[in-house]
Parts: C-alpha cells; structure tokens; sequence
C-alpha cells in the first residue's frame, strides 16, 4: 500500500500537521511527481480556511508544485522519469467538453483543482494529469519557479489572451505577489508600464520589477492625471477599490481586467463603458499551453519571482509570515519529509 506524507488542514483557522494518505492505484493518464518545492500562494490560505466555501477536509494546499516525475501511467504521452516538471493550480480537466477540446482547459466547468477534493503540493509527492504536468524548460531556476504556476501565469494569461502589443501602456494595480511578476511580464513584453501601489515604500521596488512610472492608488488627483492613458489595466489586489477612478484611466476601448479575488460587488458606471467603448473582464490562471508558453517566455527573458524560502517543516510559520502580509513577494517552501 502506497503512503504520502504531506502537511494537512482540517478545518479553518487551525495548523496545518503532519498527515500521511494512500493515494490508490496510479491513474492510467497520471504522472506522480516527487515534490522539490512547492510556492506558497494566498489562495491557499484561503482554502485552508475555506474562505471561498470549497474546502474539502482534510486538506493538503499546494498548487505551484515543482518536481520530478517519478512515476507514470501507461497512457501517459511526451513526458519521462526523472523529467523536471510543474503543475499550478488544476491537475486534471475532463479533455473532452469544447473548452478543453479548444485549448481552454482552464476553462473546463469540471476541471479538477490541484487543492479542492485533491491532494496538493505540500507533501512528498503529488499526482496530476500528464496534460497539467508542465515540463520545465531549461534556463528556468526551479528552486523559485513555483509561483510562476500560479501567480506567474495569472497575470501573464491576460497579456496573451487580448493579443497585447509592446506599443500598449499597461497599468498593475497592486505590487504584492502577482503584481511584481505582472511588471516584470509587461516590462519584458515591451510595454510601457504604469505600477499603482497604495504603499508609497514600494516605488522603488516597483521601478525595479519593471515600472516606467509609479502612481499612489490612493491619490486621486494622480489617478485624474492618468485619465486616457492605459490600454489594459490589471488589477491584482483582492480589496474594494476606486473602480470609477481606475476606469477613467483607461483610453477608449481599454480594459480593466481583474486577476484578484475581491469579493464585494464592484460599482462600476456604466456611462463610462458605454462612451467609451471600455470592457471589464477577468481571468482564471491559464491553459496547459498557455502555461508552458509563460514559462518559456520566462526562461527566455530570466523572469523570476522574488521569494522568500522556508522548510516545509515550518509551513505554520512560512503561512502567518503570508498572513501578516510580510512576504516579499511570494514563498516558497522546500519539501523536507526526509
């Protein structure tokens, strides 16, 4: 009988211990993969304490895995043992519906969430669908990789999917976890690039990932002078904002695209889109195409994350380090069963 070790919630707000399962038989399409690191993403927080009402408990997070393939079905394709691989937020789709047929599998409605009636990435090993399980391209540094499956791709997809030019002036509303990786992503894109922070300490960081200019989101006289500059504006902070402010920021046929998972209804005037032509739009992380493709795009241009490392034996210290908000920028926790 196969036994994984891995780190589990059961039930909000409580510490994650140490918790052993049995996976069952090897899937014919999966791929077991041996856990080297594993990126520590708010949304996993948010799991654990079932703040979006999906939890299933026990619960192992973990969804921006980085490893080694160990093991494999019989009907696994292109893949092989010992190949360095990732997997992000969903490790399975049903490959059949028309989003998964088309290339969305992202977009599956009974795609399978690598944290959600699944066991994750905090733990010795994790299994996924070959088609989730991403191969890792050269030139990538895995040790701080993992975000790049999660965050990484969440503010990278927008820049593909509405086919951005580096003629375009992009906006990123918040410089936290994803946005660090969205100026980088746009700064590298070619874009001229606008970061909005509320914390005025961050400038300097900011023009460091990649902002050609820094504007508080909190000054409304700056936001004014912003007004008809921006093509895209992503917004990656889960928290009420100006939405009418931002929106004016945007020329027409711009697009404030939300990445962040604010939870309170957005007001948002609809003379404004209407006059000018303007769209609100958001996104889930990316297709397994679109994944490798963020990846080669970083591996290309050596876009990383900064993180911040810890033993995953100390996951209830690295997760009230998230918590308290003092992450710079993302975690990643180094899986220590041995």
């Amino acid at each position: 009988m196969t036994q994984i070790q891995a780190w589990a919630g059961h039930g909000p707000k409580q510490k994650l211990e140490r918790y052993t399962y049995d996976p069952g038989p090897l899937g014919a399409e999966e791929v077991e993969i041996a856990v080297d690191y594993c990126g520590l993403c708010h949304s996993d927080l948010s799991i654990i304490n079932d703040e979006w009402r999906m939890t299933k408990y026990p619960v192992v997070p973990g969804h921006e895995v980085v490893g080694s393939i160990i093991a494999m079905g019989k009907q696994v394709k292109g893949l092989k043992i010992g190949q360095k691989v990732g997997v992000g937020w969903n490790a399975d789709s049903c490959m059949h519906c028309h989003e998964c047929i088309g290339g969305n599998h992202n977009l599956c409605l009974t795609a399978q969430p690598t944290i959600v009636g699944h066991r994750g990435g905090f733990a010795e090993r994790v299994r996924a669908h070959w088609v989730w399980t991403i191969p890792l391209p050269d030139g990538l540094d895995i040790a701080s990789a993992g975000p790049l499956l999660c965050g990484g791709i969440t503010v990278f997809s927008p820049l593909l999917t509405f086919n951005l030019k580096p003629t375009h002036h992009i906006g990123i509303v918040g410089i936290g976890g994803l946005g660090h990786m969205g100026l980088k992503f746009a700064r590298a894109w070619g874009c001229e690039v606008t970061a909005f922070t509320s914390n005025a300490s961050k400038a300097d960081e900011a023009r460091n990932f990649g902002a050609h200019h820094v504007v508080s989101s909190r000054d409304q006289s700056a936001l004014r002078k912003m007004a008809n500059s921006l093509d895209m504006l992503i917004v990656t902070v889960n928290l009420p904002m100006d939405w009418a402010g931002l929106l004016r920021t945007l020329k027409p046929n711009g697009r404030l695209h939300v990445v962040g998972a604010v939870v309170e209804p957005m007001p948002i005037p609809a003379i404004d889109l209407i006059f000018g032509q303007k769209s609100v739009s958001g996104s889930p992380t990316g297709s397994p195409v679109t994944l490798a493709t963020m990846l080669e795009f970083a591996a290309r241009h050596h876009i990383a994350p900064q993180v911040e490392h810890f033993p995953m034996s100390r996951i209830n210290e690295a997760l009230e380090h998230l918590e308290a908000g003092k992450a710079r920028y993302r975690v990643v926790l180094e899986a220590d069963f041995n």
